[in-house]
């Protein structure tokens, strides 16, 4: 999954949230000094990302794009899978997606101090362009891929990929909706156990 839903999958805790929005910049147990709370988003964030990786679902949204993209297809499927979150955002929250986002912006301004290096120098282009709220729109996927893209030297060609969330747009958002299902029920169990 992509920053949004690993922000949503974090529930209420400010601190969560953040540990799991970095989590990705962190190496190894290179997250020990910080508080426990943001440690705990880190390991949701792994823990996310394990179960993401071996689900059934996921991994027939991946092979659709395993020919052209290789081991960047899954990358390519949690940036869709997030547009299909910010799109039918309503379903999953009451709350509005942009004032979430914009209490998350705040939050990773309160608690700068604790942010990482990588964090804190991507947070001005993702306030900036509004990422997350972006999301929700193709064109704003778009932007992300080919920003990704160009992070991999064009080597990865995702910018490429929209013709594919495109092309198979309704298999992509039935099979998003199914897997999300099963992926917020694991996240609850989850939480139990941190």
């Amino acid at each position: 999954m992509n920053f949004l839903a690993h922000i949503y999958l974090s529930g209420d805790n400010d601190l969560i949230k953040i540990g799991n929005f970095m989590a990705d910049g962190i190496r190894g147990k290179h997250y020990e000094y910080l508080p426990a709370e943001v440690q705990k988003g880190v390991v949701l964030h792994r823990a996310i990302d394990t179960y993401t990786d071996a689900h059934p679902i996921f991994r027939q949204s991946t092979k659709r794009l395993h020919q052209r993209y290789h081991h960047y297809a899954g990358v390519i499927v949690d940036v869709f899978y997030d547009h299909f979150l910010a799109k039918n955002w309503a379903n999953y929250s009451n709350e509005k997606l942009e004032n979430f986002v914009e209490r998350f912006y705040q939050s990773l301004d309160t608690h700068q101090e604790i942010l990482t290096e990588k964090t804190v120098h991507m947070k001005p282009y993702m306030i900036q362009h509004n990422w997350l709220v972006n999301y929700q729109h193709t064109q704003g996927i778009a932007r992300i891929l080919t920003q990704m893209d160009h992070r991999t030297k064009d080597v990865s060609l995702m910018q490429y990929a929209i013709e594919e969330l495109e092309q198979y747009y309704v298999e992509f958002e039935r099979e998003f909706t199914a897997f999300f299902q099963d992926l917020i029920a694991y996240v609850q169990l989850k939480n139990t156990e941190l």
